[in-house]
């Protein structure tokens, strides 16, 4: 009498060739979801504008070289408020701080800064940033000057920012 083989599934040769594609395939929809449900950030929408834009900001930049304006920020320890400390031509009513994330548009955060003093400017962030590189930029109320550096955190708590020479 001879003896019945054994169900495909009690072997172990289809499972070693089942396994491998199987886990491909689950990966792939993996990835899939987390591309599906993350923001792009790096792409801008309106990238033709900012590249027309660029002139504007260069303008800017130069006006804050003709102006003599300087920032000195200081970021408290919990990251959670700053003071700045101007020096140029004319001081403004108020100034404007931008923090820019990298990659993440959703995480900037723009903040103004009140007189509390001559010179001397402060805020308070509601959300203080995450660790990693950060854009900074300063400028007045009317737009007219603007000054950019970087903040590395965690790091320093005091950035300067100056005017780059050729108003790059």
């Amino acid at each position: 009498m001879k003896r019945a083989a054994p169900a495909w599934y009690r072997n172990k040769w289809p499972w070693l060739l089942i396994i491998p594609p199987a886990f491909s395939v689950i990966g792939g929809i993996a990835v899939l979801c987390l591309a599906l449900a993350s923001n792009d950030g790096l792409v801008a929408d309106d990238y033709y504008k900012r590249g027309l834009a660029i002139n504007q900001t260069l303008e800017r930049s130069r006006a804050a070289e003709a102006g003599g304006y300087r920032v000195h920020l200081m970021f408290s320890s919990d990251r959670a408020r700053i003071r700045a400390t101007l020096s140029g031509a004319n001081l403004p009513a108020a100034l404007t701080l931008r923090l820019a994330h990298p990659t993440r548009a959703g995480n900037d955060r723009t903040l103004q800064l009140t007189p509390n003093g001559p010179g001397v400017y402060e805020g308070a962030l509601s959300d203080p940033p995450s660790a990693g590189r950060w854009g900074v930029s300063v400028q007045d109320i009317g737009n007219s000057w603007r000054l950019s550096g970087v903040w590395v955190i965690p790091g320093a708590p005091v950035v300067m920012l100056e005017p780059q020479r050729g108003g790059g």
